[in-house]
């Protein structure tokens, strides 16, 4: 749109509202635009990082360096508008002893709002070139020694070169903080610092956490038949309402119903907060963390070594066998990983700020008002679903590495294979314990023949491959298929975010 206006005058526009836009601040003046848009990696790479709005939009400098790290802008919405606007001069025929007055003309025209814009707020990363210095200070490029462009024969790998393995980061921020630097501690008079031995060189800087559990390993002689006094009282000072006495009092029965459980078991049938059973385990069992009831918190005084009825309580170790060799490759499995690479915090991702539940401290009480309210929403808040410590014909585990007892393979088949020496029970090892020598291997080999047929009519693509179809010379590569009734009932709180591991994580919650 033309208008000829004077100083402060307003022109109409017409606002095209069906074109929307995206806008890069970029930090830097832009004369070739087929030059800078590879530093952002090219018009794709700018579309998936718009796609996901908890990815930062990188900038490279150097985009054909591999070894170049970036820098990240923020992703904001926006509403802005991109105006563009065209000067027109005309100059008018000179007129005899008259100033030359030129007509100056302005086109204006909205282009589309901006919705997003990328800002880079943030400090590149430090670079690290890869150049080996010689002792007389000489600078030698290794990106032909180093970089692979094109397949190479075995010489080339086999060549001397310095070692050059730089990190992935090394600022894990972009932007500056203030460090708040701690006062020394001023200690009375007559007070000497505690002798530094190997065992605790590192991790002076943080006090411990209260270590309340007791941990036995197999070849122990004897079991505590009592809790720890700082266990007991750190129990006291967090049971403080009816509802931590009930929770106290189920855990209670459970361990009367059966002397060993697993975590996962205990979070199946009670409805406890996480940080509250981390408390209350050790105030009701000690854990085993070698033989065959590793991983599995077991009632004071109770001795599995010395009780063959305590064979149905073992743990089975049951991970997936996923590989080229099986004919299944991770992708194509159906069953979720515990915990993924993928999930690491770093300087490209933005983390989202997920809507969490108002948690009351654990030291507080509820009021007479709140009370029936509070148990009516609390009931089965934290209680997780039994497929996470219970094995049933038909249904596929929910992860990848799961932690069985004998007693909930809830298969005839499978329970034949742990009886079979029933009566006969001499001697309790710490790899089979009770039962017979590759017991374990046994029950891995039958579950996985059932897993494979769950898996087979869930997802029949997979077996339509005559070789697929073999089953008696492949095992089993499985993982979990997601119903669409399990996506609507998703569960608050899984069996571990930590360490796929189960027995590491847990460990590591009182240490």
């Amino acid at each position: 749109m033309a208008a000829e206006t004077g100083p402060g005058a307003a022109v109409p526009l017409e606002l095209r509202r069906e074109r929307g836009m995206v806008c890069v601040e970029y930090p830097g003046v832009v004369h070739n635009v087929s030059k800078m848009l590879p530093t952002l990696g090219g018009e794709e790479g700018v579309s998936r990082i718009y796609a996901d709005p908890t990815k930062r939009l990188e900038l490279y400098f150097r985009p054909k360096d591999p070894y170049c790290h970036p820098v990240c802008a923020n992703r904001f919405s926006t509403s802005s508008l991109l105006l563009r606007i065209k000067r027109k001069t005309r100059r008018r025929a000179a007129v005899p002893g008259a100033e030359a007055c030129p007509k100056v003309m302005f086109e204006m025209e909205i282009l589309g709002i901006i919705s997003t814009t990328y800002k880079f707020q943030g400090m590149s990363d430090f670079q690290y070139l890869a150049v080996h210095t010689d002792a007389d200070g000489r600078h030698t490029s290794m990106y032909d020694k180093v970089l692979m462009l094109k397949p190479e024969k075995e010489d080339f790998f086999n060549q001397e070169l310095p070692l050059y393995i730089p990190p992935p980061i090394f600022s894990r921020l972009d932007s500056p903080v203030d460090y708040f630097y701690r006062p020394d501690i001023q200690h009375r008079e007559g007070y000497n610092n505690p002798t530094i031995s190997g065992e605790n060189l590192i991790g002076l800087s943080r006090a411990r956490r209260p270590h309340n559990a007791i941990f036995v390993n197999f070849e122990e002689d004897e079991v505590p038949m009592q809790p720890l006094e700082a266990a007991v009282q750190t129990w006291k000072k967090v049971c403080t309402n009816p509802i931590d006495r009930k929770v106290e009092e189920e855990l209670r029965k459970l361990f009367d119903l059966r002397p060993i459980w697993s975590r996962s078991a205990v979070k199946a049938n009670i409805s406890v907060h996480p940080d509250k059973l981390k408390v209350l385990l050790p105030f009701m069992a000690y854990y085993m963390i070698t033989g065959p009831w590793r991983s599995l918190w077991i009632r004071y005084g109770y001795d599995p070594r010395k009780n063959p009825d305590a064979k149905i309580y073992q743990v089975l170790d049951f991970r997936i066998r996923c590989g080229m060799k099986y004919g299944y490759t991770p992708n194509d499995m159906p069953v979720k990983t515990k915990r993924s690479a993928y999930n690491y915090s770093l300087p490209i991702t933005v983390k989202k700020t997920s809507s969490q539940l108002a948690m009351q401290d654990l030291k507080q009480g509820l009021g007479p008002s709140g009370m029936a309210s509070a148990r009516k929403s609390t009931s089965n808040k934290y209680k997780l679903k039994d497929s996470v410590y219970i094995f049933r014909e038909g249904a596929l585990p929910p992860y990848r590495q799961m932690f069985y007892q004998f007693c909930d393979l809830n298969v005839e088949e499978l329970q034949k294979i742990i009886h079979r020496n029933d009566g006969a029970e001499n001697v309790c090892t710490e790899r089979d314990g009770w039962c017979l020598p590759k017991t374990s291997d046994d029950l891995r080999n039958a579950m996985s023949g059932m897993i494979r047929q769950a898996l087979r009519s869930k997802r029949p693509a997979l077996f339509s491959s005559p070789t697929k179809a073999d089953a008696g010379k492949e095992q089993l590569t499985y993982e979990y298929v997601e119903d669409e009734e399990d996506d609507e009932e998703e569960e608050e709180f899984k069996p571990s975010d930590g360490s796929e591991n189960e027995m590491e994580t847990e460990i590591l919650d009182y240490v």
